[in-house]
């Protein structure tokens, strides 16, 4: 029997792995514990969420998963269970720190949905774990926690959930815990998963990127436009990363602009200047004329 410190290495081998294959680190390991044989992740892209599921508020009241969707904004979905000895505390925290520097607010442009795989949780523990990650997130902030859920329910709704986004966990019986990935998911506002983000930190730009991925069919700005053009979704290493191409595209289209604005105060001020000099003529021209034609009368008067 693997101890409980063993597990603990195990899984956060997992994790570990999980950065650099972006994929469930069972596939390549040849002789998986049995403990952790059907903890992994299979990506659903694209998949839909049942939305109808119902759970457990924080508070207790009961609330279905479509009440997190709004058709408008994205949803970072993770899964933990708050007596868990390590990890998800680790993936929950990063998740909190990761989202402080993306620039947008939970609860404001995106939502955030944490469901408890333990269909045992308390909602003590639940209300102890929601005030330690918003204390994370808003300490700094002023973030009253609106739009970062917390959800429990019993074993055939989280499974039904778990199940549609790809999240594979297992419960150990002897050491009383449960097994599962890192990762944090990104779902579009109609509940259709959009992308997942591995490891034991998020960074915020991924996170980001990600965020504009899931916001389909959202107004989003020129700038955020650009950015989600220049990056790309690596799947092995589970990060997006700047594509040379696009950015040298992107860096072309920006000079092209800069020429020709300077070209056109260039066009512009010369034809300002072109016709202020036949302004000037015209004056020059009238002052010279004008005498003239006074001295030509006065000689015709005499005549």
């Amino acid at each position: 029997m693997i101890s409980t410190r063993g597990k603990f290495v195990i899984a956060c081998a997992l994790a570990l792995l999980t950065i650099f294959v972006g994929r469930p680190a069972r596939a390549q390991i040849a002789a998986m514990p049995p403990e952790l044989a059907h903890v992994g992740v299979s990506e659903h892209l694209e998949g839909p969420l049942p939305l109808d599921t119902r759970f457990r508020d924080h508070t207790g009241k009961s609330v279905a998963l479509r009440d997190y969707f709004d058709g408008k904004r994205p949803v970072v979905l993770t899964f933990a269970y708050h007596s868990c000895p390590v990890l998800c505390s680790m993936v929950l925290n990063a998740t909190a720190a990761g989202l402080k520097g993306i620039g947008w607010t939970v609860g404001k442009e995106f939502d955030v949905v944490t469901i408890s795989i333990d269909p045992e949780e308390s909602l003590e523990k639940t209300q102890v774990k929601r005030t330690s990650i918003l204390h994370e997130y808003g300490a700094s902030r002023g973030h009253d926690g609106r739009g970062w859920h917390f959800l429990s329910g019993d074993a055939q709704s989280i499974a039904a959930v778990a199940g549609a986004a790809g999240f594979e966990y297992q419960y150990d019986a002897d050491q009383k815990q449960w097994g599962h990935p890192s990762v944090v998911m990104l779902v579009k506002p109609d509940g259709r998963m959009a992308r997942y983000l591995y490891g034991l930190e998020f960074a915020p730009a991924d996170l980001r990127i990600g965020l504009l991925e899931a916001s389909e069919g959202r107004s989003i700005s020129t700038i955020e436009q650009i950015i989600l053009y220049c990056y790309h979704y690596d799947p092995k290493g589970g990060k997006y990363v700047l594509v040379a191409r696009r950015v040298m595209q992107v860096g072309g289209g920006a000079v092209a602009l800069v020429l020709f604005g300077v070209l056109g105060l260039f066009w512009r001020r010369e034809l300002n200047k072109s016709s202020g000099d036949r302004r000037v003529d015209d004056e020059v021209k009238n002052e010279t004329e004008g005498p003239r034609d006074s001295v030509t009368q006065t000689e015709e008067a005499r005549t």
